[in-house]
């Protein structure tokens, strides 16, 4: 079976709705038969690499709410996550551009590597508060998955793999996928969202 993921690096839900796929096929007995693509889409596409605002206080804004209310919207996911397992740290959290670190998982594609750095990835920037367009941080992220350093540096100061991520938003857009996570299985069978365990378990199941 093979899955493609639509995600974004700054997008909670697109961890959560990994862990959810994971359970599920951890569920289903399928976990050593599937193929997983993560497959590059920003939510952002123009976000500054730093903000002098936290996440409460760049929700507020964008939404128009009060800090209040982005407090508590923020707390709904961070009990989302915990239900499945992950332990988010919004008060450390760096908003951040994603494009660069969605450059590398090109590479980590390549080298077999893309699902052990994509979770590196949102773990780093959701639970470690790391700031994940920075080279220093991307890289070591890298090296701990065990791609090269040097080069995954010398990737991240060239232009390499840019075509390859705006292949995949051109995809996404000609699929009409307009919000992520995105789950496509075995190119006919979809789910948008985070949802249900149970739900990823029925799609999989009805695929065996």
């Amino acid at each position: 079976m093979k899955v493609e993921i639509w995600s974004d690096y700054g997008c909670p839900f697109c961890y959560i709705g990994e862990k959810k796929l994971t359970l599920a096929l951890e569920k289903t007995g399928m976990t050593a038969a599937v193929e997983i693509v993560f497959n590059s889409f920003e939510l952002d596409p123009n976000a500054k690499k730093r903000y002098d605002e936290n996440i409460n206080q760049l929700l507020a804004k964008k939404y128009g709410m009060s800090i209040e209310q982005a407090i508590a919207a923020n707390a709904n996911v961070i009990n989302a996550a915990k239900e499945v397992g992950l332990a988010f740290n919004f008060d450390k959290l760096q908003p951040t551009n994603t494009f660069d670190a969605h450059r590398l998982s090109h590479y980590a594609k390549d080298q077999g590597k893309q699902k052990a750095y994509t979770e590196a990835v949102m773990k780093g920037y959701f639970t470690e508060g790391l700031n994940i367009s920075d080279f220093d941080v991307l890289t070591v992220i890298a090296a701990d998955v065990g791609l090269d350093r040097a080069e995954a540096l010398r990737i991240l100061e060239s232009s390499a793999y840019e075509k390859e991520v705006r292949q995949d938003e051109a995809n996404a857009r000609s699929r009409q996928i307009n919000g992520v996570p995105y789950f496509l299985f075995n190119g006919k069978e979809a789910i948008s969202g985070a949802q249900p365990v149970g739900t990823f378990v029925a799609v999989i199941e009805g695929l065996k």
